[in-house]
């Protein structure tokens, strides 16, 4: 009976076979299969569905991507490893398991952005696991390579830190690069958490340390760093004794996903939450941070702590730190508030031509604030009152310390471990410049027309009271006409005048101006329609104040439309990074413009002269012009085109401050246009392709004339160069590209020690700079994304290769 149905058992067994195949294979990847970077491309998720490995849509910029491990459950995206952080894959990318090289990401070009590495083998198959392990197998089910042995910011459970391996944090919560926190198992048994030089992965002193390491007998020290399943965390040592990071709640955790995160902020958490959705309130429950206080925790004479230099870190409820500036002081980088601030006014002996007996500053108090490093000088006993004099008296303190009641320790900028904290007692005099004595704004002259407006009637009024009764009966008449034609005068500057000049800007006559400018005897420069010469303006109501004038001297066909258009746009733009226009003169022949006198002058005689700027104040000043070229082209209604973006007409303030000026090549786009086709404007050496093409003229110009500036603010030299000693530097682009090509970015600022110890910020402007100048206009970014770019809000892809021709014309 049994040899009938042995025929029947043996198909059956057959047709199931591949059933089971399939079932224990769930979760492998055969080599050929790929996965493309776009919104809705499907990951490979693990056999029980918890993780996930696929493309990851950045927050900032939805054309990147980041090839990434995620908990698949959970609804917030929870990514605890990732590819190739500093260089995001552009949409289109490909990550595919290749026979030979593993797990292979590549630009839509083919270009390789990352692989998995391993010495040797063949690849068979990969595995994404239950773990959140992604493992790539060779024959015989051999391990070539897994993220596990390569983690990046988190450490799951099963997970296991070895000696020498570390975490690294990212460098924002959004931005995957590396940040300057890590956590590692060190070679003598403890875990430590450092700070390091992003650029020479420099270890500095580490503001916290397990103990874990046994001099006497280093067979018991630590040699591993585990989390468990039931979300135990612990180091493992010699003698297999259990020293723990958390000491347990009574909560049973084997129902609740876990990890360990060293966050951006230099902060370790481990934290868990349910995997029952119904009992989850959408957040991961922090169960213990190390340090418990990172802004009391550990500082060292390397490095600024979790927050910037000059900040104050104070301690949220959830142990995460917050980062402030003190009063008088902002943000370098208004985007990061975990940044450096600077004080927002001129101090130390050469800004200060005053004494102090005179009162230029403040002192701001603040209770329970330390910044306990970088000491100037100590003096104690010392009372409150004289500690505050002490520093006042002293141009080069910038802040004082009191401590337990009798030290004096003044200090000078830049401070770094900023904290303000009940277990801090020192109190700080933080000195700030009074408000009469800080950095003037453009001034209102609004004020000195209403003045002489006033002043004209003024005398008139002295007259008849100064007349017999008869001439005072017949200049009756004349003061009511006199008062008429101020009233009509006065709305006429307020609204329009005859040439359709709509602004609340001050009229000036040209001899007016001529006096103010002592007859025009001091030139400060020469623009596309002018001479531009220095001023004072005198009022009785305020200090004099120095202006430029701006006086037009071709007059050519279309001058007037010219000098309207002009006046009318600058009248209604207001940014901190465009130079202010504060009255004009058209009267007859003569057309001038009023502007606020920049006080250090154009940004070309400040970059290509001697000495040379520093890299801070390069990269701040191009961030500057970014930002007011995003206004014109995004927030300006009309919106406008510059059309002549150079060294020249970037104006600098008091404090280097970037201000775009000489908008007399302007163009102006109707809400209803996007483009406009007009005659090539700009200078040699700054102007786009397109112009020289039958095609339409948009924004896209001025980010053209960007990125070649940007890349002489890179460098501190000109876009072109004749006399240089090697033939391939003479244009600045095709060096750049050269350079970039090559991965030799570093020649470009060779002799600027500050910037080569940021390669990787050098690094983002270079390519940012070779995305502006791309010859085909859609692959230009508008300033805004520019910008973002810059400011390290969204992430940069390596720019198409190879790089655009130059345009000498």
């Amino acid at each position: 009976m049994a040899s009938i149905f042995l025929p029947f058992f043996s198909a059956y067994l057959m047709l199931l076979l591949p059933l089971v195949v399939a079932q224990s294979s769930a979760g492998d990847i055969r080599v050929g299969r790929s996965i493309e970077a776009t919104r809705d491309a499907k990951p490979w998720i693990s056999p029980s569905s918890d993780f996930a490995l696929g493309f990851h849509q950045m927050e900032n910029d939805k054309d990147l991507f980041l090839l990434a491990i995620w908990y698949y459950k959970i609804p917030a995206r929870t990514i605890v490893w990732y590819a190739s952080g500093t260089k995001p894959a552009p949409r289109r990318s490909k990550a595919e398991l290749t026979a030979d090289r593993g797990l292979v990401l590549s630009d839509p070009r083919g270009q390789l952005i990352w692989r998995s590495e391993f010495a040797t083998g063949d690849v068979a198959f990969a595995r994404m696991n239950d773990t959140g392990n992604f493992v790539v197998y060779g024959g015989g089910s051999e391990r070539l390579w897994e993220s596990f042995e390569n983690p990046t910011d988190t450490l799951l459970p099963t997970q296991v830190i070895q000696r020498g391996d570390k975490l690294s944090s990212r460098h924002k919560e959004s931005n995957f690069s590396k940040g300057k926190f890590q956590f590692q198992l060190s070679e003598d048994g403890n875990v430590l958490l450092n700070t390091n030089n992003i650029v020479s992965e420099f270890f500095y002193f580490a503001y916290y340390n397990s103990g874990t390491g046994d001099q006497a007998n280093k067979t018991n020290s630590g040699y591993q760093v585990r989390l468990d399943e039931d979300g135990s965390f612990y180091v493992l040592r010699g003698n297999n004794q259990r020293q723990s990071f958390i000491s347990g709640d009574g909560v049973h955790y084997e129902d609740y996903y876990h990890k360990v995160t060293l966050n951006f902020d230099g902060v370790l958490t481990l934290s868990s939450y349910p995997k029952n959705p119904i009992s989850s309130n959408g957040n991961w429950d922090v169960r213990t941070t190390i340090p418990d206080n990172i802004c009391i925790t550990g500082f060292n004479q390397f490095g600024s702590g979790t927050c910037g230099y000059n900040s104050i870190c104070t301690l949220k409820p959830n142990k995460r730190p917050q980062c402030k500036c003190p009063r008088g002081y902002s943000l370098s980088d208004p985007n990061d508030e975990h940044g450096d601030c600077r004080a927002d006014f001129m101090q130390g002996c050469e800004a200060d031509p005053q004494s102090y007996h005179q009162g230029l500053y403040d002192l701001d108090e603040l209770q329970n604030t330390d910044w306990p490093t970088y000491d100037q000088e100590v003096i104690s006993p010392c009372s409150a009152d004289a500690c505050k004099a002490y520093c006042l008296q002293d141009c080069l303190c910038s802040v004082a310390i009191f401590n337990n009641g009798k030290d004096c320790v003044k200090k000078t900028l830049p401070l770094p471990y900023g904290r303000q904290d009940r277990q801090v007692n020192p109190i700080a005099f933080v000195k700030v410049r009074k408000a009469e004595f800080a950095h003037r704004n453009p001034p209102d002259i609004s004020t000195v027309c209403e003045k002489r407006d006033r002043n004209s009637l003024t005398v008139l009024i002295s007259v008849l009271l100064g007349s017999s009764m008869f001439v005072n009966f017949i200049l009756v008449g004349v003061l009511c006409m006199a008062s008429s034609f101020l009233y009509h005068k006065r709305v006429t500057r307020n609204h329009s005048n005859k040439n359709g000049i709509q602004s609340s800007l001050c009229f000036f006559n040209y001899k007016e101006l001529e006096d103010a400018t002592n007859g025009f005897d001091t030139e400060l420069g020469r623009g596309s329609f002018g001479i531009v010469y220095k001023g004072v303006i005198k009022s009785d109501s305020r200090d004099p104040f120095e202006v430029a004038v701006k006086k037009l001297d071709r007059v050519v066909q279309d001058t007037d439309k010219e000098f309207r258009t002009e006046v009318s746009v600058i009248a209604q733009t207001h940014h901190r990074n465009l130079v202010k226009l504060l009255g004009y003169c058209d009267e007859g022949r003569y057309r001038m413009l009023v502007y606020e006198y920049m006080s250090n002058g154009t940004l070309a005689s400040f970059l290509f002269g001697d000495p040379k700027p520093s890299w801070n104040q390069r990269t701040q000043i191009a961030v500057g012009i970014a930002r007011g070229l995003c206004y014109l082209h995004e927030e300006c209604s009309p919106q406008i085109i510059h059309c002549d973006i150079k060294p020249q007409n970037i104006l600098l303030n008091d404090y280097h401050e970037a201000r775009i000026s000489d908008f007399g090549l302007s163009k102006l786009l109707g809400v209803d246009q996007s483009f406009t086709n007009t005659a090539i404007r700009g200078t040699k050496g700054y102007v786009a392709p397109e112009w020289f093409k039958t095609v339409p003229v948009t924004v896209k110009v001025d980010v053209y004339s960007f990125g070649v500036l940007l890349l002489e603010i890179i460098c501190c030299r000109r876009n072109v160069e004749m006399d240089v000693s090697d033939e391939e530097r003479v244009i600045l682009t095709d060096w750049t590209c050269d350079c970039f090509s090559e991965g030799t970015v570093d020649a470009l600022v060779e002799n600027d020690a500050e910037a080569l110890t940021e390669k990787m910020k050098l690094e983002r402007f270079v390519m940012v700079a070779l995305w502006c100048i791309q010859e085909d206009v859609s692959l230009r970014p508008t300033m805004k994304k520019v910008l973002l770019m810059l400011e390290e809000m969204i992430m940069v892809a390596p720019p198409p290769l190879p790089c655009p021709s130059y345009m000498l014309a």
